[in-house]
């Protein structure tokens, strides 16, 4: 869903950056705010399992392949600033590193799935809670709420592409929602199974709305951080050579109008690791292996500073 540069118009781009923009100031100002010592390591886990978990397209349907997103699963494990601060990082590295969404398509991309998905997502699952009280209710809010992420992050993606006038929004709207509510129910099952596997190990690593006070606060997470690479690693080596090849929903749904022609041939910024290849390296897997390694660490060490620097900021504020 990552919209590459050439798609959007000028007011478009404007516009979804000025309100991303607007978005991660105040997420900012929240984790700031309201940081526990314990987001610090898991901040840039998270962002780490994130970025490598959307190098793994699943193949979907019709020739179409689709990928995690992750914001729920990283809002409902941290909250939805965080959320939004973890997954502009990944996508800003994504962006540059990669060539993986366009430079001037930023705003949206960021728009779409830190910002509509984190929150979005995250309050349909606060929602069902309380609709289905209980153990049983937050593991349906989880499911529904990361489904309904991927179907609302879509729907801004259809409707900032049809404002811009590269396609008809009759058209874009029934063809990138119905892939994308296919595409949800992997994000679901996912982000369940993860947070679930989660709730079970570790709970004491589980937001307070799902496990009850914080049993385990001064917990060292020396483990946590190996365990959680060793899983990252794995991932990386085993499984990212085998990543569907398919075409995305949004790629899926600019080849069937037409539209693809409109991206532009070459990055407006050279990236080093276009494409998650490592130049250089004969192997396509392990080129693609050493990239998703490169990438992981990247996101973990930004995220891993920014929660720091965050949490400084916190006890600072509360000594005073």
């Amino acid at each position: 869903m990552h919209i590459p540069d050439g798609l959007l118009d000028t007011k478009t781009i404007i516009t979804t950056s000025i309100f991303s923009f607007v978005a991660i100031a105040r997420a900012l100002k929240q984790v700031q705010k309201n940081m526990p010592p314990k987001v610090v390591p898991l901040m840039g886990l998270a962002a780490a399992f994130i970025f490598v978990a959307q190098m793994l397209n699943f193949p979907v349907v019709g020739g179409t392949s689709g990928h995690l997103i992750g914001a729920v699963l990283v809002s409902v494990l941290l909250g939805p600033s965080a959320g939004i601060l973890v997954m502009s990082i990944v996508l800003v590295v994504q962006c540059f590193l990669f060539a993986d969404g366009g430079v001037l398509a930023l705003g949206a991309n960021i728009f779409n799935m830190a910002i509509v998905g984190s929150v979005g997502g995250y309050y349909i699952y606060k929602f069902i809670t309380i609709i289905i009280p209980g153990i049983f209710g937050k593991f349906v809010g989880i499911a529904f709420g990361s489904w309904s992420s991927t179907v609302l992050a879509s729907l801004c993606c259809t409707g900032e592409i049809a404002w811009s006038g590269t396609v008809v929004w009759s058209l874009g709207f029934p063809a990138m929602t119905s892939i994308h509510m296919l595409i949800g129910i992997g994000e679901g099952l996912i982000t369940t199974l993860v947070i679930a596997a989660i709730y079970r190990t570790r709970p004491d690593l589980a937001v307070a709305d799902i496990q009850g006070p914080d049993i385990s606060k001064n917990r060292p997470f020396t483990d946590v951080l190996i365990y959680g690479f060793m899983i990252i690693i794995g991932l990386i080596l085993f499984v990212s050579p085998f990543a569907s090849q398919w075409p995305d929903g949004l790629e899926k749904v600019a080849a069937t109008f037409g539209f693809e022609s409109k991206v532009l041939s070459r990055p407006l910024v050279p990236s080093p690791i276009a494409d998650y290849q490592v130049p250089g390296i004969g192997s396509l897997s392990t080129a693609t292996a050493l990239a998703g390694a490169i990438g992981a660490v990247a996101v973990f060490l930004l995220s891993f500073v920014l929660a720091k620097i965050l949490s400084t900021k916190t006890e600072n504020n509360l000594t005073q």
